[in-house]
């Protein structure tokens, strides 16, 4: 199911992602202790207010190395940044 591009940027912000504004919005993950890390994701400027398919919210996913599923709960607000960060620590992707 689709979401609305400005909420998705909005709860990634919310949740460490920091943004980068270039040709397109990057989203780079900082710990809890403020640290860089490599993950990022992306919107592009191009999309407008337009919503984010399917198919954009899959890569994102997998971006952020998440299920889809799992994406959609960090988005929708379920899961806050300390559950993500277990996450990524459990699967060895965050040390």
């Amino acid at each position: 199911m689709p979401r609305d591009k400005r909420k998705v940027e909005a709860a990634l912000c919310s949740k460490g992602f920091e943004l980068v504004q270039s040709h397109h919005n990057f989203f780079i993950y900082r710990t809890l202790e403020g640290k860089r890390t490599s993950l990022r994701t992306k919107t592009s400027h191009g999309s407008g207010t337009l919503p984010l398919g399917d198919h954009l919210l899959s890569q994102m996913a997998r971006q952020c190395r998440l299920e889809r599923s799992e994406f959609l709960l960090l988005i929708d607000c379920p899961m806050d940044q300390a559950a993500y960060e277990a996450l990524l620590r459990e699967a060895g992707t965050l040390q």
